[in-house]
């Protein structure tokens, strides 16, 4: 008998994960970004590189686009080609921090024509859901300041929630706009958006369709991230996840990888929450592949997401709830670890193979020639990167 019950693989059945088109570009460090063969020079072979992910887990149903670096003549056209491969466009990402006039800030920025303009590349990304489709409008500012007295704190966050609020105007009756949170990074002194709860005080006052982002990546060391994601579900504003994985900053890294006892802590309070296949709450990753092969890098932290997720299902709440109550802490811990130790990976293979997936998502990919025909065919052209 499975350890997983029909319950359990019920859920795991309607699990998706959005990829980010700018995983599949090339990327690195402040030092060296690494250029790798095959890498996508445009957004047409970066949705074709995400529906491999999809098509070896069936976990990957759609692609999450970042404008500008995802810019194309027609959107209607790039919508189309992503269906044909078998997946969606999902969330448009805003980049509001290349620009070098936003040097002293965007939404934020004491200039009302710089402000403008950042609240306009906003509308032009919701011109770009209507025509794909997508439900979000992701932002992330990379505003802030590295000095004290370098910028007036109070009037950085009044001017935010003005931007906010032309931009939430603008929003169609089935979008929403969700707004990420950094701990730091690039502003040393103060940021203006770093934690949960500024990122809620701001959505709470623009309305229903405003939502918080948790980056698992984005908090300081040794902050109880599933604390978080519980109090987010608990107001009903945690919007959207962005996956990956720290060591120090904000890594990148795959998801899983520094802590998977963290992704296990985080993805059973989602399944306590009620955030588990609810369309409220999307999940997506936000990595970059700096030295290993972007398509099993996607692969795998997709894969890590659904063994957590599955060791989060296992666990046996009634035991839990009992040992809870009773204020037995070692018998509730050992229910917590139980499930966490348990390797579902079997049973996973199985139920992939009854489904005519293959067991091994990873190997199946590794020997289809998918690499090797990309690495030969993409010869020539500008890869992919941060900035395009």
């Amino acid at each position: 008998m499975s350890i997983l019950s029909s319950d359990n693989l019920a859920a795991l059945e309607q699990q998706g994960i959005e990829l980010p088109s700018w995983a599949f570009g090339n990327s690195g460090t402040r030092f060296k970004v690494f250029g790798t063969p095959g890498t996508p020079r445009d957004p047409w072979e970066k949705i074709a590189d995400a529906a491999q992910v999809n098509k070896y887990t069936a976990l990957a149903p759609s692609v999450a686009l970042h404008i500008p670096w995802d810019l194309v003549d027609s959107f209607s056209d790039l919508r189309k080609h992503a269906e044909d491969l078998g997946v969606t466009l999902g969330t448009v990402n805003s980049n509001t921090f290349q620009d070098d006039d936003y040097k002293f800030g965007a939404l934020t920025h004491e200039d009302p024509t710089i402000r403008q303009k950042a609240i306009d590349h906003h509308l032009a990304c919701i011109d770009v859901m209507d025509a794909t489709g997508s439900r979000d409008l992701k932002i992330w500012l990379a505003e802030g300041s590295n000095y004290p007295g370098q910028a007036d704190l109070r009037g950085r966050q009044d001017r935010l929630q003005e931007s906010l609020q032309q931009i939430y105007a603008r929003l169609g009756d089935d979008q929403r706009l969700v707004l990420e949170y950094k701990f730091f990074e690039p502003a040393f002194y103060h940021t203006d958006v770093p934690d949960w709860g500024t990122s809620y005080a701001q959505v709470s006052s623009l309305g229903d369709k405003a939502m918080v982002c948790l980056d698992t990546g984005h908090h300081a060391p040794g902050t109880n991230i599933e604390f978080i994601v519980m109090q987010l579900l608990r107001l009903g504003k945690l919007g959207s996840f962005d996956f990956n994985s720290r060591f120090y900053a904000d890594d990148d890294l795959i998801v899983g990888a520094a802590d998977p006892f963290q992704l296990f802590r985080i993805l059973f309070e989602v399944v306590r929450g009620g955030g588990l296949n609810n369309p409220d709450v999307a999940f997506m990753l936000d990595q970059c592949h700096n030295v290993e092969d972007k398509i099993p890098g996607q692969i795998r932290s997709v894969l890590n997401v659904q063994e957590m997720t599955a060791r989060a299902l296992i666990v046996d709440r009634d035991a839990l709830t009992a040992a809870q109550k009773s204020g037995d802490v070692l018998a509730a811990n050992a229910v917590f670890m139980d499930a966490f130790y348990t390797d579902v990976r079997p049973a996973l293979a199985e139920w992939r193979e009854s489904r005519g997936l293959a067991a091994d998502p990873m190997k199946a990919y590794a020997e289809s020639g998918y690499q090797q025909k990309i690495a030969a065919d993409r010869v020539g052209g500008v890869q992919a990167g941060w900035g395009a």
